[in-house]
């Protein structure tokens, strides 16, 4: 007997073939039969007008610390994503010394967005190697997991406190090869680093990992080679700035030297500046020809985003605005109430390559927290200074933050507005970077910049968006480039797609209203921290090895992931 047969759905099956009319047989958490089945099951899920399709991957998430509190990694798991990737950007809490619990945790507050009562009451900081954190996640999560080794751990792990801060000395790095080894061989995925400029600590210092040579990052990468299944992930200041010609060589020789995929996060393409693409593609280019291989992550539609000047976002990035924003609430009121720091503010926006993120005029007010302010939520500031007769929009959107503390919500564009970059009639151009060997859909940072940012439910906004809506790309191969695609890059074993003999990772959605609802602020995180979420709307179904785990929108309570290790759950994917 089955445990669940799926019946009377289509079928579409990842590999990118056409869809076809296919009933689901599973058992002991595998696909054991499609088509018609000849066996009974205890269980019958009705998949009339509706598309089955394979789980969804995320390639890059920062769900590590999460997952302590919310098994279910949402809202990703609520959009399809049954498997997702962690321990990116060089950021990981393990392994780790108990002396390091406060840095570390400081540490991801600042460069990932989790909120620090969060990560206090929800965590329980009790391991010491990555293998031991890795056990604490066995049984107890409802999406299959795997964690990438992240540089900033092992350096301070090896290094100690301001010892961080400088190059490695042999000793040091023999030991953080040694550490290394034993991550892997606990099932680390590889080994991620940030060699970016906008990345500090809790203290306002680089990251660990920032310090490092490049003789240190390779011979990590060389260790990396040594073990089956192993990938890299890197974070560099040409990421987002456009990448120079050391970067793109110190991209592709990590990749040759290890003789795994690198990927990185993200690839933006616009219409406006097509030269800036190609230069972002050189690594790929470069690893090609050193037998390597570098794949760009690229984000299909935009996340909903929104500003502070409260709490640390990409504003802060701007040079000459965290000195400011960093001082206590009273005291950045009486400073940025001065107009001399405010034109000293906006100059130092004109000049930096960030500048674009501080054209307020056409921000959109979120929610906000006086009697000064009601009324202004959803307006655009453009509009609230010609009301007020205001020429500059700055010094307006200064006046309504301050009214609320510094707690008002700022988008930069209508949150619902997912029309990509400045693409507009070009959109179908953006679609062929998909399609490009080196590119890979991903980026969604699940699990980071939890009040700022959701990227988690790009997936269904994909759907919703690329597929029904502009009708650029079939279902067929968009749910490929969503499943099966970074299961390959990631070498994910038996996952991906769905045919007998894989695990049974299965969405069930509605193909004429799968979407993302509009993101919303929620205080629901420990500490009662918030975050930004949005709901699915037409996923009916989600499957993680064969066991319900959400069931239209509401989880059922099984835990019924598994932690992806490299080796056992992976297999080494070529360069070639």
């Amino acid at each position: 007997m089955l445990d669940t047969a799926i019946v009377n759905g289509t079928l579409i099956d990842g590999s990118g073939t056409p869809r076809r009319q296919a009933d689901v047989g599973i058992r002991d958490g595998r696909v054991v039969a499609i088509g018609d089945l000849d066996e009974s099951a205890a269980h019958t899920i009705d998949a009339a007008d509706l598309v089955v399709t394979p789980g969804f991957v995320d390639p890059h998430t920062h769900y590590d610390a999460q997952l302590f509190w919310d098994p279910l990694a949402t809202p990703s798991s609520w959009h399809g994503v049954t498997s997702v990737i962690g321990g990116n950007c060089g950021f990981t809490i393990a392994p780790l010394k108990e002396r390091d619990g406060d840095y570390i945790r400081r540490l991801m507050e600042r460069v990932e967005g989790m909120p620090l009562a969060a990560l206090e009451e929800g965590v329980r900081w009790t391991w010491d190697s990555f293998g031991e954190f890795l056990d604490a996640f066995e049984g107890a999560i409802a999406v299959n997991a795997g964690f990438m080794v992240g540089h900033c751990a092992l350096r301070r792990y090896v290094m100690e406190g301001e010892d961080t801060r400088r190059e490695a000395t042999d000793a040091e790095l023999s030991a953080m090869t040694d550490l290394l080894r034993r991550s892997l061989a606990d099932g680390g995925l590889g080994l991620s680093t940030s060699r970016s400029n906008t990345h500090m600590d809790g203290d306002g210092q680089p990251v660990p990992s920032r310090y490092a040579s490049e003789d240190e990052v390779l011979a990590l990468c060389d260790v990396v080679g040594d073990y089956a299944g192993t990938s890299l992930e890197a974070i560099t200041s040409g990421c987002i700035a456009g990448f120079d010609d050391d970067e793109i060589e110190l991209l592709a020789a990590m990749s040759a030297r290890a003789g795994r995929p690198l990927n990185w996060n993200v690839l933006t393409v616009t219409s406006a500046d097509p030269e800036r693409f190609a230069r972002q593609l050189q690594p790929s280019v470069r690893a090609r020809e050193m037998g390597g291989r570098v794949v760009a992550l690229s984000m299909p539609v935009p996340a909903p985003m929104c500003m502070s000047l409260n709490t640390f976002c990409a504003l802060w990035l701007i040079p000459g605005w965290d000195p400011i924003l960093r001082r206590p609430v009273p005291e950045r009121a009486q400073m940025l109430r001065d107009p001399a720091v405010r034109a000293e503010m906006q100059e130092h926006a004109r000049g930096s390559a960030l500048g674009g993120l501080a054209r307020f005029d056409g921000y959109i007010i979120g929610d906000t927290y006086s009697a000064a302010n009601e009324g202004l939520t959803g307006r655009k500031v453009r509009d609230i200074a010609a009301e007020r007769g205001m020429d500059d929009t700055f010094e307006v959107l200064v006046d309504i933050v301050i009214n609320d503390d510094f707690r008002t919500v700022l988008w930069p564009r209508d949150p619902m507005d997912i029309a990509t970059g400045n693409l507009g009639e070009d959109f179908g151009a953006y679609a062929d970077v998909w399609e490009l060997e080196d590119v890979l859909l991903g980026g969604s940072d699940g699990g980071a910049h939890l009040d700022r940012m959701c990227g988690a439910p790009y997936v269904t906004r994909f759907l919703g968006d690329c597929v029904r809506g502009r009708q650029v790309l079939s279902l067929e191969r968009a749910v490929q480039l969503i499943s099966d695609a970074p299961a390959r890059l990631y070498g994910l074993r038996e996952r991906g797609r769905l045919a007998e003999g894989y695990h049974a990772d299965i969405v069930v959605l509605d193909p004429a209203t799968v979407d993302a609802g509009p993101p919303t602020l929620v205080n629901d995180l420990p500490g009662n921290s918030v975050r930004m979420l949005a709901d699915p709307i037409g996923v009916h179904r989600v499957l993680v090895n064969g066991v319900e785990t959400v069931v239209d929108g509401g989880p059922t309570g099984a835990t019924a992931g598994t932690v992806l290790r490299s080796g056992r759950d992976t297999d080494t994917v070529s360069t070639r």
